[in-house]
Order: structure tokens, then C-alpha cells, then sequence
């Protein structure tokens, strides 16, 4: 389940994706994305440290994105804000180590349905970019076509 946080990022990144001025100031963007300004703050900073949006200081700063929409999948920014995809940690690609409690990660009736369903979320999440995400409006269409 994704936290408070990771939908307040996403909210916040498509939100800027659908400007048609490429920057906004923190309180436009808590606005736009329905997030608290003092939390917005901090997931703002930790976005520029991932490199998914710059900053700009002065009368015309605010944030922006650093990439193309198009570019910026959602399986990036998740995996940046909560961590890896799969839903334990025998069944992720990049962050794999056993469960502290498995007897025999081979042979673990457990993970090989994690994997599948690791495998099956990462490809619609590598596959939604922050430009899909605006044309489809939310929408539960699925993605238009470049």
C-alpha cells in the first residue's frame, strides 16, 4: 500500500506536469495537489534529490520538473519515496535479501506468487509515466498512445 507521502509526491509531480508554465511556488503546488504545505516541503526536497524536480530561488523561482513528463515513470518516483516495488524483500529486484523467517527462499511457496505479482504491478507502474497520467485525467483508461 502506498503512503500518505508517496501519493502526495505523485500528486504533486503530475500536478506540475500539467502546468503549462514550467514552475510553480510550494504553496501553488500544495494547492494544485491537495497536500499539506509543511510535508509538501519535505517531499519537494527529497524529489530534487532524486532528480525528478529542480528549484529555483527568487520572485520567479518555485519547483520544477527536471525532466520530460514523458520520462518520469511512476515506478521511479515510488521506488525513490517508499522503496522497492514488491511487497517482501525475497521478491525484489533491487533490493533482494531472504525474509528473516523463511526456511528456504528455493523453495518457498510464498515468494513465487510475490514475484508474479512484483513483476505485474512494475510493469503498469514502469509503463505510467507523469504525461499519462495528465492526458488520462485520472481517468482509469489506460494510457494514450504518444
Amino acid at each position: 500500500m502506498l503512503s500518505q507521502k508517496t501519493k502526495y509526491a505523485l500528486r504533486a509531480l503530475v500536478w506540475l506536469a500539467g502546468r503549462e508554465t514550467p514552475s510553480a511556488a510550494i504553496s501553488e503546488i500544495a494547492i494544485g495537489a491537495k497536500a499539506p504545505r509543511k510535508f509538501l516541503e519535505a517531499i519537494l526536497l527529497e524529489l530534487k534529490q532524486a532528480g525528478f524536480v529542480d528549484s529555483r530561488r527568487g520572485r520567479f523561482g518555485g519547483y520544477a520538473l527536471a525532466a520530460p513528463p514523458e520520462t518520469i515513470r511512476f515506478a521511479d518516483v515510488i521506488r525513490a519515496v517508499e522503496g522497492p516495488l514488491a511487497l517482501a524483500p525475497c521478491a525484489s529486484r533491487t533490493a533482494y535479501r531472504p525474509c528473516q523467517d523463511c526456511f528456504d527462499v528455493e523453495t518457498c511457496p510464498i515468494r513465487a506468487a510475490l514475484i508474479a505479482g512484483r513483476d505485474a504491478i512494475a510493469e503498469v507502474l514502469e509503463g505510467w509515466t507523469l504525461r499519462t497520467a495528465v492526458e488520462t485525467g485520472g481517468s482509469r483508461a489506460e494510457p494514450l498512445l504518444p
